[in-house]
C-alpha cells in the first residue's frame, strides 16, 4: 500500500511470520526419535554384535 505525502512517496509492508509452534514441536520430536533409534541401533552393535569378531 503506498501513500504520497507532498514530499515522499513511500510504501508501508506489514509482514507477518507465521509459525505453528505445535508444529515445530512435533518436528522437533520426530528427529529426536530418528537420533534415538540410531543410536539405540549403534548401541546394539557395539554390545552384541562386535564381541561376536
Amino acid at each position: 500500500m503506498s501513500r504520497k505525502t507532498p514530499d515522499h512517496e513511500y510504501e508501508e509492508r506489514h509482514i507477518e511470520k507465521k509459525e505453528d509452534k505445535s508444529n515445530v514441536a512435533a518436528t522437533f520430536i520426530k528427529y529426536f526419535a530418528y537420533v534415538l533409534i540410531f543410536f539405540g541401533f549403534l548401541w546394539f552393535l557395539v554390545q552384541y554384535v562386535f564381541p561376536m569378531f
